[in-house]
């Protein structure tokens, strides 16, 4: 898979944000990294007072790092200072909102792109690119929000976040959580307790207990059942876990 240069991947955004240099921004830049946070906090995102953008400004201090690391808590990026290419386009991406929410006028009248009639529907999963940071940070916010565990491959993180809303957020699965289970009658005179109390009400307790603790029983046999189901399929796809390098023991 061939993967679009840095400096033309936030060519589109940079565009739209009126940056001096789209077409040459490098990220990888320390000083030009530095100053481009600087210019989006000032310029667009604004999210600290004047008067707190202090650390932020100073480019040169060995603490610049930490203060971009703050900067990035702060406005809840979800992506750490090591991640800078995803950190860059999520803030460029957060930028944009707001670029589009002061001048709401402006862009609202703008046409809609359209699909040429040549165009044929198609399955957009075919097209998904997991190098793409846009991609990336929308797949770690859905599983934030969903809280399920985050992995290093992102396609994989993406699967476990379908699952979950098939399994439990479509509306089949949720009235279905929400029916109310009624049980069926039993005859406990058919059931034998096997030894007798001398009470004919403590005898009738001690048989409802027993049943009760039978169909506890049967539930957790359900749920070890299914969790070898779960194992036995992690086994059979070793692509799971890339990281393990080799299939079996």
């Amino acid at each position: 898979m061939k993967v679009e240069p840095l400096d033309k991947m936030f060519r589109r955004k940079l565009t739209a944000l009126d940056y001096h240099n789209p077409s040459g921004f490098d990220c990888n830049d320390e000083t030009e990294f530095r100053n481009f946070i600087v210019w989006l906090e000032d310029q667009k995102i604004r999210h600290y007072k004047i008067e707190d953008r202090g650390n932020l400004r100073n480019i040169p201090s060995s603490e610049w790092p930490k203060s971009f690391e703050q900067y990035l808590q702060d406005v809840n990026c979800p992506f750490s200072v090591q991640e800078r290419q995803e950190s860059v386009d999520w803030l460029l991406g957060l930028a944009v909102r707001f670029e589009y929410g002061d001048n709401v006028e402006k862009y609202k009248n703008c046409p809609p792109a359209t699909a040429t009639k040549a165009e044929k529907p198609s399955d957009p999963l075919i097209h998904l690119d997991s190098n793409n940071p846009d991609f990336k940070a929308g797949v770690m916010g859905l599983a934030n929000m969903l809280k399920i565990q985050r992995h290093d491959d992102y396609l994989v993180m993406l699967k476990a976040i379908r699952i979950l809303i098939q399994e439990r957020l479509t509306p089949e699965a949720i009235a279905k959580a929400r029916q109310s289970k009624e049980g069926l009658p039993v005859a406990l005179d058919k059931h034998i307790l096997g030894f007798d109390t001398g009470d004919a009400t403590l005898n009738e307790a001690a048989q409802i207990l027993r049943l009760l603790h039978i169909e506890e029983l049967r539930d957790l046999q359900t749920r070890i059942n299914e969790a070898i189901v779960a194992v036995q399929a992690i086994i059979a796809d070793p692509k799971t876990d890339h990281r393990l390098g080799k299939v079996g023991r």
